[in-house]
């Protein structure tokens, strides 16, 4: 009688402890550290959420971009419409700015993703990218991918997000 009042008890106790196991929601994903982009994360750049457009020139711009005149229209997209959460945002943030005029002279477009991991930290580990039309990373003459972050272009990322650092080294949102 011992032994089977012992086989029921432990049914019961594997039973319910089953059913606790299965019950259990999976742990929330933790947010990733890093973020690398490839040619895949500016795919279909210009259907992603416009947040702002800006015609003429910018102060901001400087000689850093090209055709900072009257005649050009700046878009800029977020993808999913990426937002601040806290006053930064999160890591694998993609936005491009399109730069174009009326002539056609002026064709410009430049990337940039919130990367992580201590990538970039003077800015807020934000890499810069010059974009093809296309939206893949553009390549110099010898082949490299122009993408960076403290060197990019001379430092010329660097220093004009510098001066966003409040609104996260950004300047459109």
């Amino acid at each position: 009688m011992r032994t089977q009042t012992f086989i029921a008890f432990l049914g019961i106790v594997l039973t319910v402890t089953l059913l606790v196991e299965s019950c259990k929601t999976d742990s929330p994903t933790s947010a990733p550290t890093e973020f690398v982009a490839d040619n895949a994360t500016f795919a279909n750049y210009q259907t992603w959420s416009l947040d702002a457009t800006n015609q003429g020139p910018s102060p901001s711009l400087g000689a850093a971009h090209v055709g900072n005149d009257a005649s050009v229209t700046r878009k800029v997209y977020f993808k999913n419409g990426q937002a601040r959460v806290g006053g930064t945002y999160p890591i694998g943030t993609v936005i491009v700015k399109h730069s174009t005029n009326p002539a056609g002279t002026v064709n410009e477009i430049v990337g940039m993703v919130k990367r992580g991991n201590g990538f970039n930290p003077t800015t807020g580990n934000w890499e810069w990218f010059m974009l093809m039309p296309d939206g893949t990373i553009a390549k110099d003459a010898s082949g490299m991918a122009m993408r960076g972050g403290a060197a990019m272009m001379g430092g010329m990322c660097n220093s004009c997000h510098g001066g966003a650092s409040s609104k996260d080294f950004t300047f459109s949102k």
